[in-house]
Order: C-alpha cells, then structure tokens, then sequence
C-alpha cells in the first residue's frame, strides 16, 4: 500500500511506516502526478483534492487533518467511491485560546471590562461551543446564531443574526464554509451586512476567509462602519490582501488552530481513520511526543490586580496573540512560511498557574476557562 502525506502534518512521520510505503511532500506539491500510486492521501487545507488531482488514480481514501473539508470535492468522490474523512474538533481547543488572547488584547487596546460586554457568536459546532464556554467564564453575556442547530434543537438558546448585529459588541464567526444553500456562509460579511451593523461593533473571523467578502470589508473600515476587525483567515491565501491587513488591529496567517495539542488531535484522527479503512491496528493511535513548553509555570501575584488583569495575565502568559500580529504585518509574503514554521504553542491545560495573594479567589475561574492546575493562597 501507499500512502502520500503532508509533509507538515506533524507527529505522522514513522506511523504508518509499518504498514505502506509513505511519501511526503509540501501540500502544494500534492499533484495527480505524484498521486497516480497511491492509495491514500493524508492532507491539509492546501491540497485541493478535485477531479484535477484525482483523476486517473487508484486513491480509495482521503483523510484531512482538518476541521473544514471545503478542499475536498466531497460529491466527486461520492461519484468514484473515495472515502473520506476530516477531523472534527481538532483543533477547537486551540481556536478558543486564540479567542481568549483576542478578548485579553481586545479589553486592554480599548479598556473595557468583559462583563459590561456581549459577544455574538455565529456558528455553535465544537470550536463555537468552547468559545461560549470561554465568554461565559470571563463574564461576558453570550448570543448564539447556529441555524442547522437550532432546527434539531429548537428555538431556545439561539437568536438571528440580526439580534445579534443590533446587540453584540464583539461579532465572532466559527462556521464552515458553505458556498450555496440555505445555510449559506460564503461571503455572508458582504455589504448588506453592515448596512444596519452597529459601528462600534468589532469583528473577530478564524473561520474561513471567503465567510467575508474583502471588499465589503475594507469599505467598511474605510467608512467606519465597523469599530474594528480581528482576522485570521482571509480570502485567496496565501495571497492575502495586503492593505486589509494593514487594517486590522489583529491579522495572522492562518494559525488560529495551530496549537502543537490541535494538531496532535489533527494527526491522531487521520491516522485512526486511515486505520478503520484500511483495517490497521492504528484504531486507538495518538502521539505521544508532544513537545513541551519551556517555562509551563505561570507564578500571578495577585495582590494589585482587578480579577480580569489576573485572567488576563494568565491567558496571555500561555499565547500573546500580538506576537503572530507582528510576524504577518512584516513580512505578508512569508505566509505559507509563517504558517508551516509555526513556533511551539501549547494550550491552557498544559500549564500550571500559581496564585499568590489570590484574595478574589480566581482560581476556579481559571479552570472554569481551561486551565486544569492553579494553585492558590486563596485567603478571605
């Protein structure tokens, strides 16, 4: 068997070595070419895996170390039996920290405190579930839109997206990407969007760039009919808009689900679902080797900070979204490179927190947003 792989999916290389002959190349690289051999793929969003790639192959498997799947012409496939299977959940660990050092930035550049705040979150799958989780233990009141669950769910717990741009101060997306049909998300940031959006309204997107229209967006900004916007993810990557991005007060490349534990997540759904096709003995397969951060001990003295300095304090310590900022705004043309070198970044469970002087008791509002070790002094 064989089996052409991601070169940056990590934790992968010697896996399946046992079982079929792996090659690895660059996702870009991946062509029909290369392909005409093998069995299985194992990709990422850069392999667009169409009938131009396919074609004229014996590929009876793909797997993609990915939430989203919109690289995968899922109905081509269904015409040629090729299975597939992405990994739902991955990374939303991980996109809910980078949420979570949107927030911490967001309330220090314009001082505000999250409870005064409410946050309308559009999409409630696995990554916008943990985000409302996240909003409701910092103090922020919650609105969610998630038609397709609110038709299995009914009503209750859910609100339009019109109650959510009349009322949300911080508009966060987290739906796939859906270029027809009824739940319809491309670009559904376009300009009728911000015809009746309130501009001190800001817009936070990690989930797929053609969710917004660039257009529609820089007008906005440009006309200030919108406060400000925190983007991710951005339509025609790697060959982002430029002067969008000069926009933003935060713009990264695609990293917002790049933690080394979302990846490992990644990886171990690709591999066990390889593994089920295939008839492996990979079913239960997870990393076991995933790095450690050089100093996992956060040490907060508490003494002469308000409860969201502390939390704050906390979540920054673990990932300072500025950082990826910077990286993108000096050098836009590196963004493949930014993203495929991306520096070791761990998740809030893979950190102790020390409190010391912890006269609110922050403590169970820490674990309340992820961390699983805080250590207090806890005193009335």
């Amino acid at each position: 068997m064989k089996i052409v792989a991601d070169n940056k999916i990590p934790f992968l290389k010697g896996v399946l070595e046992p079982y079929a002959d792996v090659a690895y190349y660059p996702g870009n690289e991946i062509t029909s070419g290369v392909i005409q051999d093998a069995d299985a793929l194992i990709v990422r969003t850069r392999t667009r895996c169409n009938a131009d790639l396919l074609k004229d192959s014996k590929v009876k498997f793909i797997a993609t170390a990915t939430i989203g799947f919109d690289h995968i012409d899922t109905e081509y496939c269904r015409i040629n039996n090729i299975q597939w299977a992405n990994a739902p959940g991955c990374n939303s660990g991980s996109v809910m920290q980078y949420i979570a050092g949107a927030l911490s930035f967001l309330s220090q550049k314009y001082r505000f405190n999250y409870s005064e705040k409410t946050l309308g979150i559009v999409g409630g799958g696995n990554v916008g579930s943990k985000v409302a989780a996240l909003a409701s233990g910092l103090g922020m009141k919650v609105l969610l839109n998630d038609p397709p669950r609110e038709r299995a769910e009914g009503k209750s717990g859910f609100v339009t997206l019109q109650e959510i741009k009349e009322n949300a101060d911080i508009i966060t997306f987290h739906v796939p990407l859906n270029k027809e049909g009824i739940d319809k998300t491309f670009h559904m940031v376009d300009e009728k969007f911000f015809e009746n959006l309130n501009p001190k309204t800001i817009l936070i997107n990690s989930s797929r760039g053609e969710v917004v229209k660039t257009s529609a967006l820089k007008h906005a900004l440009e006309n200030k009919l919108v406060k400000a916007v925190l983007l991710d993810v951005w339509e025609n990557e790697p060959a982002i808009d430029v002067a969008l991005l000069n926009m933003a007060d935060i713009g990264t490349p695609h990293i917002a689900g790049y933690s080394a534990d979302g990846k490992a997540m990644g990886t171990a759904m690709s591999v066990q679902a390889v593994s089920r096709f295939f008839n492996l003995d990979l079913d239960y397969w997870m990393p076991g080797n995933i790095p450690v951060v050089s100093n996992n001990r956060i040490e907060i003295d508490c003494k002469t900070k308000s409860v969201q300095e502390v939390l704050n304090h906390a979540i920054l310590a673990t990932y300072n979204i500025v950082n990826d900022n910077n990286r993108l705004k000096e050098s836009p043309e590196d963004f493949e490179n930014l993203r495929g070198n991306y520096p070791l970044r761990r998740e809030f469970n893979a950190f102790a927190v020390y409190l010391i002087n912890d006269k609110y008791n922050v403590g169970p509002l820490l674990k309340r947003i992820g961390f699983n070790t805080v250590y207090s002094d806890h005193k009335k």
